[in-house]
Parts: C-alpha cells; sequence; structure tokens
C-alpha cells in the first residue's frame, strides 16, 4: 500500500472556488478509487490544499490516473487557480490504521519531520511502543514514511476538536512524559500546518 499526499499552492482566495470545481466531481472519481482525505490550511502555508489518496502500488495508481483523465472525470479545471503541485508517495506506517470516513476533527495538524539517513526505523520503533496511549488523548489521522520525493522524511496527521483541544493535548501528553515518545534521534528540521476538511473529504 502506497499513500500519494499532494500539495496545491493556490492563488489567494483561491480555496473556495477551488474546493467548489473539486467537490463537484469528487463523486465519479471516488467510485475507481477511494479518496483518503482532502483538505485546506488554516495556519501554515496559506491558500494550500492537501489531498491523500491510497493506492495499492505505483502501477495501480497509474492505471488509475489514466483511466479517470480517458474517462474524463478528472482532473478538476482548476488550472487557473494553482501555482505549484506537488506529489509525494509515502508508505503507511506499521502501527496505522487504514484510512476511512471518521468524524474525528475538524481541525487537522499535518506535521512533517526530516531526519537523517537510516533514521526512519528508529522513529517508528519508538512511536510503536508509545502510540496506543497518545491515541487516548486526540485520533492519530496517520502516520507515513517517504519513498518518492523528498526522502527521510516522516509525515503524521492529528486530529482536534479545536485550537484550544490541540494546546491542551499537546501539554497534557508532554506533562505526563506521554508524548514525544522517547528516541535515540532528532529531527533535523519540522514544519506542521493546521486545516480544515472539505466537505467532500471522508474524514471530518
Amino acid at each position: 500500500m502506497i499513500h500519494e499526499i499532494r500539495t496545491y499552492d493556490l492563488v489567494p482566495r483561491g480555496v473556495p472556488e477551488f474546493l467548489e470545481k473539486t467537490g463537484a466531481m469528487a463523486a465519479e472519481r471516488v467510485k475507481v478509487t477511494p479518496l483518503g482525505g482532502f483538505f485546506y490550511t488554516e495556519v501554515g502555508a496559506l491558500n494550500q490544499v492537501v489531498h491523500i489518496w491510497p493506492y495499492d502500488d505505483m502501477n495501480h495508481r497509474a492505471d488509475t490516473r489514466a483511466k479517470v483523465v480517458a474517462d474524463g472525470i478528472w482532473p478538476p479545471d482548476n488550472a487557473g487557480l494553482i501555482l505549484n503541485m506537488q506529489s509525494d508517495i509515502y508508505h503507511p506506517a506499521p502501527f496505522m490504521e487504514p484510512l476511512s470516513p471518521r468524524k474525528i476533527g475538524p481541525l487537522f495538524e499535518l506535521r512533517i519531520y526530516k531526519y537523517g539517513q537510516g533514521a526512519i526505523p528508529q522513529v517508528i520503533d519508538a512511536w510503536s511502543t508509545a502510540i496506543e496511549e497518545r491515541q487516548k488523548f486526540s485520533p492519530l489521522v496517520g502516520a507515513w514514511f517517504s519513498d518518492i520525493g523528498p526522502l527521510n522524511r516522516w509525515a503524521h496527521m492529528w486530529a482536534y476538536e479545536s485550537f484550544e483541544h490541540r494546546m491542551d493535548v499537546r501539554n497534557e501528553t508532554r506533562a505526563k512524559g506521554v508524548w514525544p515518545p522517547p528516541s535515540n534521534v532528532s529531527p533535523l528540521a519540522q514544519e506542521n500546518k493546521l486545516m480544515w476538511a472539505a466537505d467532500f473529504s471522508p474524514i471530518q
């Protein structure tokens, strides 16, 4: 299983029109392969949308993309709204549950960490022992390690009830020693963005 995480930078104030056009075609697109989630930013890089598509493998991805284009059901006509497009291929962490329709937000945080070469297996080991306890405070949407695109990346997405809930969870898990999990490796760089789910996203 692979997950394609696509990030689009849009023109200022372009998000509502982009979501309207995309949502109008999403019902037909997801009949071919399911959508993992579709989000737009509130804090961090603005005027940005992030969408996650699960595939069996790269051949499945290529076949799907060829089919939806040939059938005229994808992509939406958003070219005039897009400034930049980025596609990254990630593998789900072993402990990650499959993406499925859930109402766990409405606020979502995507964090992407860059690690040194060879560090990702140690990150997975550290998270594997602590993730069950961490999820008692807020749900994990997903955790992934990069395969195509920038390498040695660890991406993780969390759901929160509100901005206040996010801060409460972060403070409480840190105070109780629940999170972050102890590890012999530390990230070289970190970035995050806070997002809302699009109306047609299966994760809300």
